[in-house]
């Protein structure tokens, strides 16, 4: 058995480094023998042609010995006392080495050796200067093995290595190895090489890689090991991406892909000769010898190996390459991630110059200066699984709103997990018929199936269940029209759930009972929303909490926030059909109260009204509020049957007419609005009302029709109002503005 190892800069750099390197020898010399191919010590490789140029420019080459000892030079001599100063620094490096691994006579001869390696450095021809470096580290290591009773034999691949003539090079390394059989540790210099005419030369920087893979081949090596200081092939250039992990495994094309497009663990060419030969690669950390690290085999595997990329300086751009394992076009895989990679960057703000697919790797040219965000956003889009937070709902209400948001869950729950890494598990849902706990998970298709479908008032039994069984930071979630649930709302704060609504009679309650409620959120870090109360997916509560919050001193609101009078009174102004008529049609279509004398009464428009006050600070009463009824008072006695008044409410049509043309004539239109307007005479500084209004035409509720709400919020610190308006109707908004409150931070 024979197993090659190479060690990088960074793992012979010191002597403490150097032996790390040889307790991971010796466990390996112990399994069989051992081919170790090393770099040279980290920077070493730098200085020499720093070194080499240098003596290049000044043709100092042949001054040999003299030039490598600084007091040989005379003082004047500038280029070259550089020369002998960077000699004698490196040098220095490597004495101290010596110095740390060695004692007594041992020292004494390797320090003897180093000085005559130095030498031979010095005098070599400036283009052969850096072919020494790997010589200094692995004379030392080879000499530190021998001193330690391991029969150890120094290979000199300038002999042995022929670049571009691997038939030359493997007979010689096998020939070499062969007439060695007492030997356990073999210990070759990585990187340089001779030419065909016995000129010494390199392989390229990162060479020693490929040193390592030509010996393996040409041993027929039971394992090649490439040690280094990072663990493995990694996703991404983790000091770019600390998210990028090792890549346990990998194909030997995807290892080259990576290599061939910036990733420095692996020099490219290194993937060749093993994979010829058969050899698996292990790439392992010098400093972690425990961890994996990554192998590259002959194995077939599917997704993406990991993204990088090359700088073109000139240009100003980087060419991105994410590598694909996938067999060419095997289902259009990588040009559909073309599509996907191309979006990915957009949302992140980053432009693609150019993008492409060879069929397995996906390409995309992007400007140098955004090239790492770049590299960030594909690994988050390929390689980064969203940390996923499981949030537990107990659903009250199978009504219109509760079967949209069931609906929405089931469709897609699956899709907001994966972008949000929220997981929304449905935990109880109870109709006014039935609830079923299951902290488990009820799949919201089953909810459907078993529940009947109603909004009414829900058994306290519900909301005990809940408090028994939930975990903190569940979500209880309101979705009847129930009028007294709320009082439910403390004790789940209590336990620690938190709390969303669509019900605004659960907030349009006494102000005593609304402020225990959220003074129990306050209390246990829970939260209450309600953002569906008022204005359905509009963000009407968001727009007056937040100027509250900033001490902005709201002058006034007005509201058109009772969808039903505004489809009311829009369609009676537009359309033919007396006022009775146009109440009886709104409510056969569903958009009135069962009764629609509650709607008429300004009950709806009152409820989101005392929400919005105290959203703004106001600790407003319905008993605070002065509300004109969109019809007589004494049309809206509950105990006179429908009937009677809708006959009672068409004998009145020539007044209702009257109001609208008179409306007409002023070139008005006349809108139901909940106002709060400063007033320092009032007990609470504001005074509210509810009225048909006539809106002149540079009034913002002058253009809304049907079934659409409005809110003018005017604010100290603006001179213009903040205007919002859309559709304020709608079981499939209410139920998406839902989701978002259940989302939302």
């Amino acid at each position: 058995m024979i197993q090659v190892l190479k060690f990088g800069g960074s793992s012979v750099a010191n002597a403490t480094n150097i032996s790390r390197v040889l307790d991971i020898v010796g466990a390996a010399s112990a399994k069989g023998r051992v081919m170790l191919v090393c770099s040279a010590i980290k920077g070493c490789t730098d200085s020499l042609l720093a070194l080499a140029r240098l003596a290049e420019k000044q043709h100092l080459t042949a001054l040999g010995m003299a030039v490598s000892e600084a007091s040989s030079v005379a003082p004047d001599d500038e280029a070259a006392l550089q020369f002998a100063e960077g000699v004698r620094d490196l040098k220095a490096k490597h004495l101290e080495i010596i110095r740390r691994l060695f004692t007594g006579s041992e020292r004494a001869e390797a320090e003897t050796e180093c000085h005559a390696l130095f030498a031979q450095m010095a005098s070599a021809p400036a283009g052969e200067m850096v072919t020494w470096g790997e010589v200094f580290s692995t004379r030392i290591i080879a000499r530190k093995l021998a001193c330690d009773g391991v029969a150890t034999k120094w290979l000199d691949s300038t002999i042995l290595v022929i670049k571009d003539h691997k038939d030359l090079t493997y007979s010689n390394i096998s020939a070499a190895v062969a007439l060695e059989p007492q030997v356990r540790v073999f210990v070759a210099p990585g990187f340089i090489a001779s030419n065909y005419e016995g000129g010494r030369t390199t392989l390229g920087r990162g060479g020693s890689d490929l040193s390592a893979a030509i010996y393996a081949a040409a041993l027929k090596a039971d394992s090649l090991q490439i040690w280094t200081d990072v663990p493995g092939i990694m996703t991404a250039n983790p000091s770019v991406v600390p998210t990028a992990r090792t890549i346990p495994e990998m194909s030997y094309r995807a290892a080259l892909d990576m290599a061939s497009h910036g990733a420095k663990v692996l020099y490219a060419p290194t993937v060749e000769p093993a994979m010829q030969a058969g050899i698996a690669i292990n790439i392992l950390n010098t400093f972690d010898p425990g961890n994996p690290g990554t192998t590259v085999r002959d194995i077939t595997l599917g997704g993406w190996a990991g993204i990088t990329g090359t700088k073109d300086g000139t240009a100003g751009e980087s060419l991105l390459c994410l590598v694909g394992e996938n067999p060419p076009e095997e289902d259009g895989f990588a040009r559909a991630a073309c599509a996907r990679l191309e979006a990915c960057l957009k949302k992140a703000g980053i432009k693609t110059l150019s993008s492409s697919s060879d069929g397995r790797n996906v390409y995309a040219t992007v400007r140098l200066a955004v090239e790492d965000q770049a590299v960030a956003a594909i690994h988050r889009e390929f390689f980064e699984s969203v940390p996923q937070s499981i949030l537990n709902l107990y659903v009250a209400g199978c009504g219109a709103v509760g079967k949209a948001f069931l609906e929405l869950l089931a469709a897609k729950g699956p899709e907001l997990a994966k972008r949000t890494g929220k997981v929304l598990r449905l935990c109880g849902i109870a109709d006014s018929h039935r609830f079923i706990v299951d902290s488990a998970g009820i799949p919201p298709e089953r909810a459907l199936a078993i529940l009947e479908g109603d909004g009414g008032e829900i058994s306290p039994d519900f909301a005990s269940a809940v408090k028994a069984t939930a975990p903190r930071r569940s979500i209880f979630v309101d979705l009847t029209d129930s009028e007294t649930l709320y009082r439910e709302f403390t004790g789940l704060l209590r336990e620690g759930i938190n709390i969303v609504t669509s019900n605004r009679r659960s907030l349009a309650v006494p102000y005593v009972e609304y402020a225990a409620i959220m003074s129990a959120a306050a209390e246990n870090g829970c939260f209450v929303r309600y953002e569906t109360t008022v204005g359905s997916a509009l963000p009407l509560l968001e727009s007056i909490s937040r100027s509250a919050a900033a001490g902005e001193e709201i002058l006034g609101i007005e509201a058109v926030v009772s969808c039903t009078l505004n489809r009311i009174l829009s369609s009676y102004a537009r359309y033919p059909g007396s006022f009775a008529e146009t109440v009886r049609k709104a409510q056969r279509e569903g958009l009135t109260e069962a009764d629609p004398r509650a709607d008429l009464a300004g009950e709806d428009a009152l409820r989101k009204l005392l929400i919005m006050a105290r959203e703004a600070g106001v600790a407003l009463e319905a008993s605070d509020v002065e509300i004109t009824p969109a019809v007589p008072a004494a049309l809206l006695d509950p105990s006179i049957p429908l009937e009677e008044f809708y006959s009672r409410m068409e004998a009145l049509e020539p007044g209702f007419d009257a109001e609208e043309k008179a409306a007409a004539r002023s070139q008005c239109r006349q809108r139901f609005l909940a106002t709060l307007e400063k007033d320092p005479s009032s007990p609470l500084g504001y005074r509210a009302s509810i009225a048909v209004r006539n809106v002149p035409r540079n009034h913002p509720a002058f253009r809304i029709l049907g079934t659409e709400n409005a809110i003018i919020l005017r604010s100290a610190y603006h001179p213009y109002p903040l205007v919002i308006q859309g559709t304020g109707e709608g079981a499939q908004m209410a139920a998406g503005s839902i989701l978002n409150d259940i989302l939302r931070g």
